[in-house]
């Protein structure tokens, strides 16, 4: 184990991985297809580590040395609710084989990376009925990995709802200190969907399985409001027409929520996303859904108009509404104010929705891979 412990970056986007782990970490490789995306991870990172292009076009001798972690947020697109229910055998998602047979390489030479996470959506768990995420469970024991997997919501550290999977797994062999372990399943971490998707694992690698402990977040600080931009730049203002427009398009339920904002007499924020429901006669209706929780609904890429999170500002009897900004975006996943985003406004929010939320990824750093590794070094100095 090196001093500074390196990794691969695996479907890196933007780099939202990299800049959770954070200087403590250093990359040695970074990979993706998207020529957007790689040209803004190299705007703010650097092109030395980074290879373009097809992750099932790379080879074992594309990666330099040996690493400690190799990080992999795969694309989520055929396992998540919105999808087409294509799971592991689509084409976008399908893209976990080619980078596992990479691991696999990596293994045969003898440098595969102690350790392995993998970052996706919820719906990654029930995809095919479970079988997915069992064949996921498979792959890993099959290559020699202990894993288990933890629900985090970016809500513990943000002010947007967005729960994802993370499995971690550890080389099956290596020292896991007792106080990363916990004996079952913790609430906090593990809820029912996650301990429905186990049940689904083959007996071999319900055999490899770790519940991981991971404490419980500090309290968050940070609201909604706090990340709104007085002076929003790449995005304008609707006009009054729009707003009436976006407000025609709401529920009873949600108009009451809006008359509730105006009579709170403070400045109020909420999110809007357009969704399709059902009206009373059974017809597929475009609806426009606020919440005024202070909490923004989770990112998206913009697949359309009823993918970008609209905002509503509410003080009084005025109501204005316009697009989330680029930056309120970036903000919402925890990248830095210095972060520099694409001047397009759909390749940046497309970037923010696409990522993994930084102070997620700090936080398993800090409490289960850095930890882990540092056993691993204690042991290998023991064994010299």
């Amino acid at each position: 184990m090196q001093q500074i412990p390196r990794f691969y970056e695996f479907f890196a986007g933007g780099g939202m991985a990299r800049a959770g782990l954070g200087e403590r970490w250093r990359c040695a490789f970074a990979n993706d297809f998207d020529p957007k995306k790689a040209a803004v991870y190299a705007n703010n990172w650097g092109g030395k580590e980074l290879l373009v292009g097809d992750v099932a076009k790379l080879a074992a001798t594309d990666l330099p040395g040996a690493a400690d972690l190799a990080w992999a947020s795969f694309p989520c697109q055929d396992l998540s609710l919105a999808g087409a229910g294509a799971g592991l055998e689509g084409k976008r998602s399908g893209t976990f084989w080619p980078f596992w047979q990479l691991i696999r390489q990596l293994k045969d030479e003898g440098r595969a990376p102690p350790l392995v996470v993998l970052e996706n959506v919820r719906g990654a768990l029930n995809s095919h009925d479970g079988q997915d995420f069992a064949a996921i469970g498979a792959a890993l024991a099959d290559a020699g990995y202990q894993f288990g997997a933890v629900l985090i919501d970016a809500i513990d550290f943000l002010p947007q709802s967005r729960p994802r999977l993370f499995i971690i797994g550890v080389q099956a062999g290596l020292p896991i200190p007792a106080e990363r372990l916990a004996g079952g399943p913790q609430a906090k971490w593990h809820p029912a969907c996650l301990l429905k998707a186990h049940g689904k694992l083959t007996q071999e690698a319900a055999a490899h399985w770790l519940w991981w402990a991971l404490p419980t977040p500090p309290p968050r600080h940070v609201c909604l409001s706090d990340l709104i931009q007085e002076q929003p730049q790449g995005v304008r203002w609707h006009s009054p027409e729009e707003t009436q427009r976006l407000l025609g398009m709401m529920s009873d339920l949600n108009l009451s929520k809006v008359r509730n904002a105006k009579a709170a007499q403070r400045r109020m924020i909420g999110g809007i996303y357009k969704r399709t429901r059902s009206d009373s006669d059974g017809r597929k209706v475009q609806r426009a859904e606020v919440r005024f929780d202070n909490v923004s609904g989770c990112l998206r890429t913009p697949m359309g108009g009823s993918s970008r999170q609209t905002l509503l500002i509410v003080e009084g009897e005025d109501v204005r509404s316009r697009l989330l900004s680029p930056r309120e975006a970036a903000r919402l996943m925890g990248l830095p104010e210095h972060y520099d985003l694409p001047a397009n406004y759909n390749e940046a929010y497309h970037l923010a929705g696409d990522g993994v939320a930084v102070p997620v990824v700090g936080f398993l750093a800090e409490h289960l891979l850095e930890p882990l590794l540092a056993a691993f070094a204690r042991a290998e100095k023991k064994a010299a």
